[in-house]
């Protein structure tokens, strides 16, 4: 053989027509599976990212509902004192100036809890609900319709739409 003349490749070094197929084959094959994964992966991603969203929602509303009744303690802490002035307001007393000044205090404590969020329950007359009255007397009555509040012992409040304190109340049964 002279330099000039290149060795042919003999049968044995020639690829063979199905290792050709096979090679396509796994190509093909490799192909669909790295697809596949593609898209695994994909949804994965889309499903984090979904759920990451719900996770930022939620975190927000329970954040903003945190602060809008974060003085629903303070708030309930608060009623005590005004069923006190509700109480002192009803003590017969002599004393006009006193009485006077009784009901400015607690008007002026009634307009800011208003303010804030709070609302009274109106009881007196009312059919019962047992969602926003606590039932403490049952008085058999003619007069009034059965499970019809008679009398408000205790006021009962909301709190922004929230039920803060159930009203304590007498109530009309039928034998």
């Amino acid at each position: 053989m002279t330099e000039q003349e290149t060795p042919q490749p003999g049968p044995e070094e020639t690829p063979a027509s199905d290792e050709l197929v096979e090679t396509a084959e796994s190509i093909v094959a490799e192909r669909d599976r790295l697809q596949t994964e593609n898209n695994e992966l994909q949804d994965q991603l889309l499903r984090r990212a979904a759920e990451f969203d719900n996770f930022r929602k939620r975190t927000e509303r329970e954040r903003t509902e945190f602060c809008e009744y974060a003085a629903a303690d303070a708030v309930s802490a608060l009623l005590p004192v005004l069923d006190d002035f509700e109480r002192a307001l009803k003590a017969p007393t002599a004393d006009a100036d006193y009485v006077k000044g009784i009901e400015l205090i607690y008007q002026r404590m009634v307009d800011v809890l208003t303010k804030l969020g709070l609302q009274p329950i109106e009881a007196e007359g009312k059919p019962f609900d047992p969602n926003i009255h606590h039932a403490i007397e049952m008085v058999q009555s003619e007069d009034h319709e059965d499970q019809t509040v008679l009398a408000e012992l205790l006021r009962g409040y909301t709190f922004k739409g929230r039920l803060l304190r159930a009203a304590m109340v007498k109530v009309a049964v039928h034998a």
